[in-house]
């Protein structure tokens, strides 16, 4: 791993992130190539200055200071892949500002065909499904889903497309030592054995706000185009949508209920030109020919499974004619349906447990998707 030095060398270099890096590399090839060059060649290159020379001329001097983390990373299990190795995802290499370098646990899709599914840590039980029914949509037309494994809609769009037998890729905001939220330890090893947990940070790297907004570029940046399922107008994902659209990728979005304001962020992506999608389909006649393979059977936005009839009692049949994909307040329903509050709980539940209905937190139903 001697050969990563100059890369982790260049990169400690005060003045050079991410966008120098590649202009440096766009005219020298190599790191090491870099510290070869002479002043007058580095002065050559737009936004270097004579400072920036000085301190790359330092750094060279510095000699073998990252040995610790290469040995951290072969410990790990975990691997770099530079942005002239081939497998590093193509896309993301057209951006302004790549990473010069990942920390992979798993492996990437060399086909580089995948699209961004985001939306906001406290999802409702409708945004939730959504993603999921995408997640598995777009994997089942052999697409890599890619999302930042938060809480709320990015993890089920994950388990969507994990469930759907397909490839999903999670970018942290955080170095690889720190699974971060730690209650998706679970998503995050299965992520890894399917497809692939990345990052830019160092191993050791924490949460740290400011991580968060540079990760969605490499969100965005590796996709061809960022679905946001549901977001409020403060919503981290919006800058995954805006970065997208800078990037020249497509964006999508799910319309919700005008009453909720977890669609908010959604509704306003749209009405600047974000297509509204209903099912993967809509996704799909957006991208490239020939990057995905059709299958007609997941992108018809089907509700999800009711048991036959006869499982089904005549209450139960009653109750599930008033709930669709939007949740509903018990007392909404008391009042529809004419029942005591015990006796339609009773019934809801049995329905939750048959897989028809799904409660929200406050006494919030609504029939289940998926």
């Amino acid at each position: 791993m001697e050969y990563l030095i100059p890369w982790f060398n260049l990169k400690s270099v005060p003045g050079i992130g991410n966008l120098l890096f590649k202009r440096l590399l766009d005219r020298f090839s190599t790191p090491q190539k870099v510290f070869e060059a002479s002043r007058e060649d580095l002065l050559a290159v737009e936004g270097i200055s004579p400072k920036i020379v000085a301190a790359v001329a330092g750094q060279r001097r510095a000699g073998h200071q990252f040995e610790a983390e290469l040995n951290a990373i072969a410990k790990s299990g975990c691997r770099i892949l530079t942005c002239n190795d081939p497998e590093y995802p193509r896309l993301l290499n057209e951006i302004p500002d790549p990473p010069p370098y990942l920390y992979v646990r798993g492996h990437l899709d060399p086909t580089g065909q995948a699209v961004a599914v985001v939306g906001s840590r406290n999802g409702s039980g409708y945004g939730k499904a959504i993603a999921r029914r995408f997640g598995a949509d777009l994997a089942a037309c052999q697409l890599t889903v890619v999302s930042g494994m938060a809480l709320g809609i990015d993890s089920c769009a994950h388990q969507g497309a994990l469930q759907a037998g397909g490839l999903t890729v999670a970018v942290m905001g955080t170095g690889l030592h720190h699974i971060y939220p730690a209650h998706n330890r679970k998503l995050h090893d299965a992520i890894a054995e399917r497809g692939a947990v990345v990052t830019e940070l160092p191993l050791d790297a924490g949460p740290d706000a400011r991580h968060f907004p540079a990760r969605n570029r490499i969100i965005s940046g590796m996709t061809l185009g960022t679905l946001v399922v549901e977001a409020t107008l403060k919503s981290g994902s919006l800058i995954t949508a805006r970065l997208a659209a800078e990037q020249n990728r497509e964006v999508f979005a799910i319309p919700g209920s005008i009453d909720s304001f977890k669609s908010t962020g959604t509704h306003a992506l749209i009405k600047q030109g974000a297509k509204l999608v209903e099912n993967a389909q809509d996704i799909l006649e957006e991208l490239p020919a020939g990057c995905y393979q059709p299958a007609a059977a997941n992108t018809s936005g089907r509700q999800g499974s009711v048991p036959p009839p006869g499982e089904l009692s005549a209450l139960d049949r009653k109750i599930i004619a008033e709930l669709d994909r939007y949740p509903v307040h018990i007392d909404e329903l008391v009042r529809k349906l004419d029942l005591e509050a015990g006796e339609l709980a009773a019934a809801l539940l049995q329905l939750e447990l048959k897989g028809v209905v799904r409660q929200d937190q406050g006494s919030l139903f609504s029939r289940k998707t998926r």
